[in-house]
C-alpha cells in the first residue's frame, strides 16, 4: 500500500529536500530583528519541493528538516514550529496538480495559484498553528508569539514569492513539454 503512495523518486526528493532545508535554515538564516525569528531560505526549498512532489513529501521535508535544525541549534526542540513547517509543506503540496510543474506549464496563472496557496499556508502555519501551540505547550507570552508568528509568515511568504517562483520557473524550463520530442 505504501509503495503505491511514495515512489523512489519521492523518497529521494524527501531526503534531498530535508537536507537542503536543514542546511539553509541552520547555516544561512538571516536575523529579522525579532527574537528567534529568521528569514529562512530553507522554507523556499520546502515550498518548491512540496509544489513538485506533493503533500506527503512536503510534510516530511518540513518536519524532518525543521527537526534537524532544532536538534542541532542548541535552543531545544520546538514541536509547535516543526509541526507548522510540516503543515506548510503538506498544504502547498496538496495543490501540486494545479501548478502544472511536471508538465512544464508553470505560467502566470499557476504562479498566482502557487503564491496564493503558499501565502495562505504560511499564515495558517505560523500565525495560527505555531502561535497557538506555543501558547498551549510552552506557555509563551501572547505578544511575543504573535509578533514571531506574523514576522515568520510574512518573511516566508515574501521569500517564497520571489525565490520560490524563480526556482520553479527555472526548473520548468528544464522539463521537456509533453509531445515536444519528435522522432526523426
Amino acid at each position: 500500500m505504501l509503495k503505491n503512495l511514495i515512489s523512489v523518486r519521492t523518497v529521494v526528493a524527501i531526503g534531498i529536500g530535508a537536507a537542503l532545508m536543514f542546511v539553509l535554515m541552520r547555516f544561512v538564516a538571516i536575523p529579522t530583528g525579532v527574537p528567534n525569528t529568521n528569514i529562512n531560505l530553507g522554507i523556499t526549498i520546502l515550498a518548491v519541493f512540496a509544489a513538485v512532489f506533493g503533500p506527503i513529501a512536503g510534510f516530511l521535508i518540513g518536519f524532518i528538516g525543521h527537526t534537524l535544525v532544532d536538534l542541532t541549534a542548541g535552543w531545544g526542540v520546538w514541536w509547535s514550529w516543526i509541526l507548522a513547517s510540516g503543515f506548510l509543506g503538506c498544504i502547498i503540496g496538496a495543490f501540486f496538480k494545479f501548478y502544472k510543474i511536471d508538465e512544464g506549464g508553470f505560467g502566470i496563472k499557476e504562479a498566482v495559484i502557487f503564491n496564493g496557496v503558499q501565502i495562505g499556508a504560511n499564515l495558517v502555519a505560523y500565525v495560527f498553528i505555531a502561535r497557538t501551540l506555543d501558547l498551549i505547550i510552552y506557555q509563551e507570552p501572547f505578544t511575543k508569539v504573535t509578533l514571531q508568528g506574523f514576522t515568520a509568515a510574512g518573511f516566508n511568504a515574501v521569500t517564497v514569492l520571489i525565490l520560490g517562483t524563480l526556482l520553479i520557473i527555472g526548473y520548468t524550463k528544464t522539463i521537456a513539454k509533453s509531445g515536444s520530442l519528435k522522432a526523426e
